[in-house]
């Protein structure tokens, strides 16, 4: 699932460097974080937040096959 929030971020940014994803598991529970460039944060977020969104829901299907829950955080940099 890491894999593909990676994919998917590495896809969108221009500063493929900046991108990391970092996984926390609490419970049956995995959080993703997902840190870009200050740059970036536009174009990882999308208008209204449908991008970021999107990504949520495919992370959560990813997540429903494996018999597992997720959710994606979208850490603003500092």
């Amino acid at each position: 699932m890491k894999e593909l929030i990676e994919y998917i971020a590495l896809s969108l940014v221009d500063d493929p460097s900046q991108v990391v994803v970092s996984q926390t598991r609490t419970g049956g529970r995995e959080t993703m974080e997902l840190h870009v460039a200050k740059e970036d944060m536009g174009r990882v977020i999308g208008k209204g937040g449908r991008v970021a969104n999107a990504m949520r829901i495919l992370l959560r299907v990813a997540a429903a096959r494996e018999g597992k829950q997720a959710s994606l955080d979208v850490v603003e940099p500092r």
